[in-house]
């Protein structure tokens, strides 16, 4: 990388980790896991950034390498074991008490993770149906079908906790 060009690169991720970081945060509520993301999300952008250049939207390019890696870190075989110490001596609650205390936040983190993604691209970033199917790779149909799935899905999380009819 050219010298001009690593300094254009600091200066947005200067600018720009922030907002990454909280983006990352709300796919996969854990600030720790956050941080890994943001930290691959960059070490990609440093090796891509003349391609991110010349990008339309860089943000939109970075958030969807931000989103990628994401579903990438979702697919590895050890984010499906759960460590512990000890065995439990009873089992384990059921997660019917999420969203007992208006946590959306919950409800939204046990969306499966595409679901998840899109509903924080469109609602959280406000990005169109489009960006949105562009940033995943998927078509604008899909989108829409994701987000009303996901969003039925929330609706009925709701209804079941607060004892609300719609």
């Amino acid at each position: 990388m050219q010298r001009s060009d690593e300094v254009a690169y600091r200066e947005y991720v200067t600018l720009r980790m922030d907002v990454l970081r909280r983006t990352a945060y709300l796919l996969c509520h854990d600030w720790h896991t956050a941080d890994d993301l943001v930290a691959t999300t960059l070490a990609r952008l440093y090796d891509k950034w003349k391609r991110a250049g010349q990008a339309d939207n860089i943000d939109a390019y970075v958030r969807a390498m931000l989103v990628n890696a994401y579903l990438d870190e979702r697919r590895r075989p050890w984010r499906r074991e759960v460590s512990t110490d000890r065995m439990p001596d009873v089992a384990a609650p059921g997660r019917g008490a999420a969203g007992e205390h208006g946590d959306l936040l919950a409800l939204v983190r046990a969306l499966p993770k595409k679901r998840r993604a899109v509903i924080v691209l469109r609602f959280y970033l406000d990005h169109s149906v489009e960006e949105t199917a562009e940033m995943l790779g998927i078509s604008t149909g899909t989108v829409k079908s994701q987000t009303a799935r996901a969003l039925e899905t929330l609706r009925a999380a709701i209804t079941n906790v607060s004892g609300v009819q719609s």
